[in-house]
């Protein structure tokens, strides 16, 4: 399997999954630090994908979605966005409302 056909893979069976330099509990840049912040702080489990672990996901993501950085949030398989936009969706307070529909978690 490719890695594009990996990272689709991956978006298709994880409701809630963030592409990222490194992982939750060990981020490697402070993008993927705040995003993963925003996510841990909504209390709705989520998968993450260490960028930094997969040289050929690293390289193939950003044309999977036409994205040119990280991380990558995707919520039902869609492309949410970057660190900038999930934060904004934190603040408004809808990232929480997206995440626990995603997840079947009552608000």
């Amino acid at each position: 399997m490719d890695a594009l056909q990996r990272i689709k893979q991956k978006v298709e069976e994880n409701p809630i999954i963030i592409f990222m330099k490194g992982s939750p509990d060990f981020p490697q840049c402070g993008f993927s630090a705040r995003a993963s912040q925003a996510l841990n702080a909504c209390g709705v489990p989520y998968a993450y994908v260490n960028i930094y672990e997969d040289e050929e996901i690293y390289r193939t993501l950003p044309k999977f979605a036409n994205w040119p950085t990280f991380p990558q949030l995707y919520v039902k398989g869609e492309l949410i966005g970057g660190c900038d936009i999930t934060l904004d969706l934190y603040q408004t307070g809808e990232l929480p409302r997206m995440l626990k529909e995603a997840a079947g978690v009552e608000a």
